[in-house]
């Protein structure tokens, strides 16, 4: 194919030398025009290339029209670059005049999509040129040739999508409280208190919860005084109450045959109390009597400057200061839930024998993969309102290949919950496999909070040609970390990451043998390509036009591994 684009070339700029010639348009010397880069590079889904040409002087003729344009050929194809139109002293229209006695330095810029076959291909500027009418042909002038097509490599259908998290806790903790009140500088029990229904209630709860077998319980005592009156009045009050308290309820206990431990401490004044009280309150100037708390902590200086607020104070009085008259009794329950063996068991005997969250925990405790789409199948037809057993079996789907699957999962689960970052960030992978880029990053913006939002923000700068910033955004190893890296030219540590790839494939091997071609070691670069060719034979021909690689296409040895 070479050889024939060659042949032919030469035949048409013999013909157009020729003609131009005549015409006063000579052919371009390929030393007045120069390509950048050398090779070519795919970034992001398209090949630039940025040219700089000179037209010398005399060469413009001044009645002259010449539309210069780009082209890259390759087995199978072309693409055109953008058209630049130039035009002589002497013509009226929209290019840019070229000074026929000066002649003048252009820049033609011009982006290809690329297509896999542009690795071996040639770049070419073309010439439509005109004298008044007259068509002048010159000949098609090489410029470049080859595509280094490294950054392609890149693959968001192989990074890990994030798996909605179950919120199963082993032991559940809960605190249940009931309160005995006292008047006003007293410390005595009272009967209207002790027989309320709220104290029944507990004491009947933390005897169920003693006598469970998965749970347990231990209770506290604290005793308060209001904030008002001296300390020492207080700190006495609130110890007493304290001891009356604790009297009252170990007494209670033993005689229901709980054994619980019972702790108990007072506290001499509950600004803290009072605090709380003060802002669930509809008090007027209640943001006055906070704003005294946090200027004053002197216990002494905050009373006096409360009670200067002598248009609350009484109501203060009435329904605030009482509230804290107390002892506060607290149950301290831990309920203690299913053993893994029992939960896995379950899943698979009956699986409606397990709560919401034990369902999806008993996904955690398979290996396979087909055990846990199972799971997740079942929590979706026993919980069909939550969004995570969508999302969990999406991600098995994308992990399988079955992208458009995983795509409908995904959206299932946006459309029960559209704030579920999760969903939100595997949707984004999804556009990314499309070359989506603005999608994904519309998805990934929603996913605050999903497990791998780090290693997707480093596709998006992958995808888009900064390799700094994605050689930096990755927190784990895949071989999308490892290319930026590569791309970044930090090798020691691109091998790195692909040194612990969790299930190496062969874009991983073929990864390595990149490193070893720019570091010049032979050895481990036909070792890597073996490997590499072994799990994914496609890698041959890849390699065979691939410009990494291009000095060791006379070597034998490389030669025998991609034949």
């Amino acid at each position: 194919m070479k050889k024939f684009i060659l042949h032919s070339l030469f035949l048409v700029a013999s013909i157009g030398l020729f003609t131009a010639c005549k015409s006063g348009l000579k052919p371009l010397a390929s030393d007045y025009i120069k390509a950048e880069p050398q090779p070519l590079e795919y970034v992001a889904g398209k090949v630039p290339v940025t040219i700089n040409a000179t037209f010398p002087a005399k060469w413009f003729n001044k009645k002259a029209t010449v539309v210069v344009k780009p082209v890259l050929r390759y087995e199978g194809g072309e693409a055109w670059g953008t058209s630049y139109t130039y035009q002589g002293e002497k013509v009226t229209g929209n290019g840019q005049v070229i000074p026929q006695k000066t002649g003048a330095n252009v820049t033609l810029k011009s982006a290809f999509d690329y297509v896999p076959e542009m690795a071996w291909s040639e770049l070419y500027l073309t010439f439509d040129a005109k004298i008044g009418k007259k068509s002048v042909a010159l000949p098609d002038l090489k410029i470049g040739e080859g595509v280094l097509s490294t950054a392609a490599l890149f693959d968001a259908a192989s990074e890990t999508p994030s798996i909605s998290p179950d919120k199963f806790q082993r032991i559940i903790k809960e605190a249940y409280n009931a309160d005995i009140k006292f008047l006003i500088q007293r410390a005595e029990l009272r009967s209207s208190e002790l027989k309320k229904a709220e104290l029944s209630d507990w004491k009947d709860l933390v005897a169920n919860a003693e006598q469970a077998p998965n749970q347990s319980v231990d209770v506290e005592i604290s005793a308060y005084a209001s904030p008002d009156g001296a300390y020492d009045l207080n700190d006495r009050l609130a110890n007493q109450r304290e001891k009356n308290t604790n009297k009252y309820l170990a007494k209670e206990l033993k005689k229901a045959k709980v054994d619980v431990p019972l702790n108990a401490r007072y506290t001499a004044e509950d600004w803290e109390g009072f605090k709380e009280l003060v802002e669930k309150s509809n008090i007027q100037d209640k943001n006055l009597i906070l704003s005294v708390l946090s200027m004053y902590k002197d216990s002494e200086q905050r009373e006096r400057e409360i009670k200067n607020i002598s248009s609350v104070f009484s109501v203060l009085a009435d329904e605030i200061l009482p509230q804290l008259r107390r002892s506060r009794l607290t149950a301290n329950v831990e309920i203690i839930g299913k053993s893994d063996e029992e939960i896995k068991a379950l899943a698979a005997s009956s699986p409606k024998g397990l709560t919401e969250e034990e369902l999806l925990y008993a996904a955690t405790l398979v290996k396979s993969n087909a055990e846990k789409r199972a799971i997740y199948q079942k929590v979706a037809q026993l919980y069909p309102n939550d969004f995570r057993a969508y999302n969990n079996i999406g991600v098995f789907d994308y992990a399988d290949g079955k992208i458009s699957q995983a795509e409908a999962n995904f959206k299932k689960a946006l459309s029960i919950s559209s704030n579920a970052p999760e969903p939100n960030l595997n949707l984004g992978f999804v556009a990314l496999t499309k070359g989506d880029v603005a999608s994904a990053q519309q998805f990934f913006g929603k996913a605050s909070g999903a497990e791998g939002l780090s290693n997707a923000l480093g596709l998006v700068a992958l995808a888009n040609g900064n390799y700094q910033k994605a050689a930096s955004s990755f927190t784990t190893a895949s071989n999308n970390a490892a290319l930026a890296q590569l791309l970044s030219k930090d090798y020691s540590k691109a091998q790195t990451t692909l040194n612990a790839v969790a299930s190496p494939n062969g874009t991983t091997s073929y990864l390595k043998a990149i490193i070893a071609a720019r570091t010049n070691n032979l050895n481990a670069v036909v070792s890597n390509l073996k490997q590499a060719i072994k799990l994914d034979s496609s890698l041959a021909k890849k390699a065979s036009t691939d410009l990494e690689f291009v000095k060791y296409l006379t070597n034998q040895e490389f030669l025998s591994i991609i034949r």
